[in-house]
C-alpha cells in the first residue's frame, strides 16, 4: 500500500457535480479530475493549441465512454496477447 499524503476539502454539492461532469471513467478519482485540469489551466497561457488538444480529446473520449464504445484493460491484454 502507498502512504499517500491527502487532505479532505469541502465542496458544495453543486461543484462536486460539475467535478463529475469531467470524469473520464467512473472509478477516476476527484485528484486526477482536479490535476487534469490545473494541467490545462497551467498551459493555457504558454500553450494555447495544446491546451485546446487537451480539452478536445478529453470530450471525445468522454463521448466514447458513454457510448461503451472502449477496450477494457481486460480485453486489451487478451487482443496483446498477455
Amino acid at each position: 500500500m502507498v502512504n499517500v499524503d491527502a487532505t479532505t476539502i469541502k465542496v458544495h454539492r453543486d461543484t462536486k457535480h460539475e467535478l463529475d461532469q469531467f470524469r473520464e471513467y467512473k472509478n477516476e478519482s476527484y485528484d486526477e479530475v482536479i490535476r487534469k485540469m490545473v494541467y490545462i489551466v497551467k498551459n493555457l497561457k504558454e500553450h494555447p493549441e495544446l491546451s485546446n488538444e487537451a480539452i478536445f480529446s478529453i470530450e471525445k473520449a468522454r463521448e466514447r465512454i458513454k457510448r461503451g464504445d472502449f477496450v477494457t484493460e481486460e480485453e486489451a491484454r487478451k487482443r496483446l496477447g498477455f
